[in-house]
């Protein structure tokens, strides 16, 4: 249906690409930042918070304030995982699936 063992050696491969992949991006950090770095949010490439931290200084800030520069914070990170997720999957599967 698929070209028989060929195809199924291909998904097989690919599988493990893929799973390669995903703990390479477990070893990869990507730091979010919000209020010219004051709060970071430190994230994998898999898109896990391995740490938040606050500058002193904000600690005057009322519990909205802050709220919204972790909020900041983690949807820069988020998004710097996102990248490297992406650009890491892709390789992953460069050359296994036509188009890609």
């Amino acid at each position: 249906m698929f070209g028989g063992n060929g195809m199924m050696k291909k998904l097989q491969e690919m599988q493990q690409k893929v799973e390669e992949t995903k703990a390479r991006l477990d070893t990869i950090t990507v730091e979010g930042k919000a209020s010219n770095g004051k709060v970071t949010v430190d994230m994998t490439g898999n898109r896990k918070v391995n740490a938040i931290s606050i500058n002193e200084e904000l600690t005057s800030l009322d519990k909205e304030e802050l709220e919204d520069l972790l909020v900041i914070a983690t949807n820069d990170a988020l998004e710097k995982a996102e990248k490297v997720n992406e650009s890491e999957m892709r390789a992953a599967s460069a050359g296994m699936i036509p188009g890609m």
